[in-house]
């Protein structure tokens, strides 16, 4: 094991955590935006408000993505126990 093959795997490991985290982040941002929005149109400074939709598409989307969040966590694992298997032979 040499030092490009450890920056590969650190590489890997940041490139598919930012790939399962972007939905949910990504569905964070855009609610938060549209609640904020609402909130400065109607004047309403209720804190469960920009919470509970939050939660509710949070939901929605690991729904949506889980199977694909999951299967892509598996073939990342499966990757790493496959060098740890090669290099302790």
């Amino acid at each position: 094991m040499d030092n490009n093959f450890v920056i590969y795997l650190g590489r890997q490991t940041l490139e598919i955590s930012l790939l399962i985290s972007a939905p949910i982040l990504l569905t964070c941002i855009v609610v938060g935006v549209v609640i904020t929005l609402f909130q400065a149109v109607t004047s309403i400074r209720d804190m469960s408000l920009t919470v509970a939709p939050k939660l509710v598409a949070v939901g929605f989307v690991t729904l949506f993505f889980g199977s694909w969040m999951l299967g892509m966590l598996l073939k990342f694992t499966n990757e790493i126990f496959g060098y740890i298997q090669s290099i302790g032979r």
